[in-house]
């Protein structure tokens, strides 16, 4: 895999999944890449909460469907115990619920489980740098969700023009107020994209991506880029 990191400064990992199969496989997946390291198990939501606290991971790979306590429910306690780790939630469920509590309960990410192998070391790069990463087929139901639970993510509203100069020509009211390049890396952010993916996608340099994300951010009075997400694809939708 790529983005291979020395060891002393790989990503720590905790695995947190009940099927052991699948979670042996992918902890052999993730120890190809010099750039990640497990360092430890867990097959439900009990034994991560005991293990976090000790081995405090970067990240906290988390399946939802866990015998007793769901993944979803579980995502609190472990930031509490473990507040720096990033709970990145990988399942094969694609409840626009569960993403939504998820998301609301303090995960980093939604990922499924059919996602490459190499995608899944950059989601978790991502992850441990704090960024959101949420499976970009997922998208249309995150905005379902969070409109069927009345939280809907509306754009700032614009800020009074100051009074024109006696004589002046009247000044036609910009009805949208991010620029060309604003609205390519918003689509692209809707896409699920990193900054970084952003800046290859438009031939542009990553600090550059930064800049026009805080843009947007600030025109928009959004907060973070899965709002930012929510937000273009409800409008695309409206469209």
């Amino acid at each position: 895999m790529n983005d291979a990191l020395s060891p002393a400064s790989a990503i720590t990992l905790l695995v947190v999944d009940d099927h052991t199969l699948f979670r042996r496989g992918l902890i052999a997946l993730l120890s190809m890449d010099d750039g990640l390291q497990v360092v430890g198990e867990a097959g439900d939501a009990a034994q991560a909460l005991r293990l976090a606290p000790q081995l405090r991971p970067q990240v906290i790979l988390l399946d939802n469907h866990l015998p007793g306590v769901m993944g979803v429910d579980a995502i609190r306690g472990l930031r509490e115990v473990s507040p720096d780790s990033r709970v990145l939630m990988l399942t094969v469920s694609e409840d626009g619920q569960d993403l939504a509590a998820a998301l609301r309960n303090g995960a980093q990410g939604y990922l499924l489980k059919t996602i490459d192998g190499e995608l899944l070391a950059q989601a978790i790069r991502r992850a441990a740098r704090g960024e959101p990463v949420v499976s970009p087929e997922l998208m249309g139901k995150l905005v379902a969700a969070f409109q069927s639970q009345g939280v809907p993510v509306e754009p700032a509203k614009p800020q009074a023009p100051e009074e024109a100069p006696a004589g002046a020509a009247p000044v036609a009211e910009d009805l949208s107020p991010l620029s060309p390049r604003e609205e390519d890396v918003l689509r692209e952010i809707a896409r699920g994209m990193s900054n970084k993916e952003i800046a290859r996608t438009l031939d542009i340099a990553e600090t550059t991506v930064k800049i026009h994300v805080q843009h947007i951010l600030r025109k928009l009075g959004l907060t973070s880029r899965v709002q930012a997400a929510v937000y273009a694809s409800d409008r695309q939708r409206v469209e």
